[in-house]
């Protein structure tokens, strides 16, 4: 009898351990792990596969933890990214047209993005608390129309830095920058492993480790605990004395600055700076991975935006290869394409669901 109690007692604690981590989490997290099993199989070197993942989730991962602070204040998810990532992209190209380069090009950066992400941050503050229940989609639009104003800025701005602008014209930054002899590499290269055709960042990985370390001590402050109460139940929040308003624009400015940061250590890994319409669209994968690590509209955590970035940077790094081996056709980026939308609008359906 004490056996069958003792096996009931186990099958009920996979049971919920299999409910909290949730069941769309589990079979995306097989299927991730399908795709490791079956890659040698398929003529793909492991170890380089998964040195990918590790290298896109430290790409990534600030992006993602930028969705933090705005749900946790009841802002929703941050589809107005690019505006964070339009303060650190006006921060590194500053940096290379004062004349940093190497490691120092990459803090420079940093801090020259400091000012205007607290500026955009404080305006876009304002904005939302004016428009409280439909942050999201206005949003959407400050991101959207942001991109687009900057797209006539970069040809307006009185660059000059042969490395930046176009060559003929001798005005206007080019669409794609290259940081070498900036800050490529510039965390990726501190104290980095490398075990054969296996390479781990552990310096921006480090870096991540840091910034997530800082926003969960913050969300366990005062400011923070109130933060997370005025996410969960305003009118309560605002009868306990605490200013909504205040809190909101904290947590959105909050939120600008770590995209800002984001986008830099995105760029040391990736090597180029993008402009013009590159941002665009880079607010909907950051969204979609901190819901499919298990978010909702209103509750994330640290743990969310490190299990949903595994995810969904494994699975659209994954999958395009492994289907290359298997076909044998250079289809990966049209591949990527259809999981990378899929992966996102499978994500949005789960907007409402959160761990428990």
């Amino acid at each position: 009898m004490s056996e069958q109690t003792a096996t009931i007692t186990f099958k009920d604690r996979v049971k919920d351990i299999a409910q909290d981590f949730g069941l769309p989490r589990l079979i995306i997290t097989g299927f991730l792990v399908l795709l490791l099993v079956v890659s040698p199989f398929v003529g793909a070197d492991l170890p380089t596969q998964i040195s990918n993942i590790i290298n896109r989730f430290s790409w990534n991962g600030i992006l993602v933890l930028a969705m933090v602070p705005m749900v946790h204040s009841g802002c929703g998810l941050n589809f107005g990214l690019p505006l964070g990532i339009i303060s650190g992209l006006l921060g590194a190209t500053l940096s290379i047209e004062l004349g940093f380069t190497g490691t120092m090009s990459f803090f420079m950066a940093a801090l020259l993005a400091t000012p205007f992400a607290l500026v955009f941050g404080s305006v876009y503050g304002w904005l939302l608390n004016k428009i409280k229940g439909g942050e999201m989609m206005i949003a959407t639009y400050v991101g959207f129309s942001s991109v687009s104003l900057m797209c006539m800025m970069w040809l307006l701005l009185p660059y000059h830095s042969p490395n930046m602008v176009w060559g003929m014209a001798g005005k206007g930054l080019r669409t794609t920058i290259s940081l070498e002899g900036y800050y490529t590499q510039a965390l990726a290269k501190i104290l980095q492993i490398n075990i054969g055709n296996l390479s781990i960042p552990t310096g921006a990985l480090l870096f991540f480790a840091l910034l997530a370390f800082l926003m969960w001590a913050f969300l366990h402050t005062k400011t923070g605990t109130a933060m997370t109460a005025v996410g969960s139940n305003p009118e309560f929040a605002r009868s306990a004395g605490i200013n909504v308003n205040k809190i909101r624009l904290i947590s959105v400015v909050m939120s600008t600055w770590l995209a800002a940061i984001g986008i830099l250590v995105y760029e040391q890994g990736f090597g180029f700076i993008q402009l013009y319409m590159a941002p665009f669209y880079m607010a909907l994968p950051a969204v979609s991975a901190i819901l499919i690590g298990g978010a909702s509209v209103n509750k994330a955590s640290i743990m969310n935006v490190i299990i949903g970035t595994i995810l969904f940077q494994g699975i659209v790094t994954m999958t395009p290869t492994v289907m290359n081996n298997m076909i044998h056709l250079d289809m990966s980026e049209v591949i990527r394409i259809i999981v990378s939308n899929g992966m996102i609008l499978y994500a949005l359906t789960r907007k409402t669901e959160g761990t428990k």
